[in-house]
């Protein structure tokens, strides 16, 4: 064989060969870090409970701690680590239900989906393709687990359960008044409820129960009862 051949034969292969163990390493690397971020984030507690809860179940979102809690009959039964929307797709607070559940919804939705009744946008509680993504502000604004937690939560929840979400600050950028919709309509019923103004569900849309909440903190406070938020009103209430 010639010598130039053989060299260049030689050098080919030791190109190939490195590339491959390179190839491998990654892959390697990658399943190992899935498999050691299984392990770590599966759940918060080792000791957590495997069986469906007995009671009425509901659950609470918390955005900033990026962790899910599921309650039975208003008792913390369990935590899930879950991953939350980045800043500029924000996880919508409110107070929601599950309407519908789902199978398989979508490649990058996991094996199991549950759609919230949020109105202004499609948004669920839904596993994930990217597991190394839990723990993080990485959504679109879904509500992201596990496949295996997802697939635990999906048989205790059954469609109606309601699903708070919280711990993000919203801020106001305009009036809010009847029949405006969106999270700082949110924000204004949740501080208007602490206030024992309104009575309803935090659920972002501005009816007639609002408006006539929003009439009743502004007559208390001597202002004309328009039963529109100004963004100064909202500033005063601290939203």
């Amino acid at each position: 064989m010639n010598p130039v051949w053989s060299f260049t034969l030689k050098r080919s292969r030791v190109i190939y060969g490195i590339a491959l163990l390179a190839i491998l390493s990654i892959f390697f690397s990658i399943l190992g870090y899935e498999y050691a971020d299984e392990q770590e984030l599966a759940s918060l507690n080792n000791n957590q409970p495997t069986e469906a809860p007995a009671g009425k179940v509901s659950m609470v979102v918390n955005i900033q701690a990026r962790v899910l809690d599921v309650y039975s009959d208003d008792q913390l039964y369990k935590k899930y680590r879950i991953a939350t929307g980045k800043s500029k797709t924000p996880t919508p607070i409110g107070e929601w239900n599950v309407v519908w559940k789902d199978y398989n919804w979508g490649t990058g939705f996991g094996t199991r989906w549950m759609g919230l009744n949020v109105p202004w946008g499609t948004f669920g509680i839904h596993g994930t393709n990217k597991p190394w993504s839990i723990g993080q502000f990485a959504s679109h604004g879904c509500i992201r687990m596990r496949n295996k937690d997802v697939e635990e939560l999906f048989e205790w929840i059954p469609i109606g359960t309601s699903v708070r979400i919280e711990g993000r600050k919203v801020r106001v950028d305009r009036n809010l008044k009847y029949q405006t919709s969106g999270s700082d309509v949110v924000a204004l019923q949740l501080k208007l409820k602490e206030l024992g103004y309104f009575q309803g569900r935090a659920d972002g849309l501005f009816g007639s129960e609002t408006e006539e909440a929003v009439k009743t903190y502004q007559t208390r406070e001597g202002v004309p009862a328009t039963g529109i938020a100004s963004k100064e009103m909202c500033a005063g209430l601290g939203i």
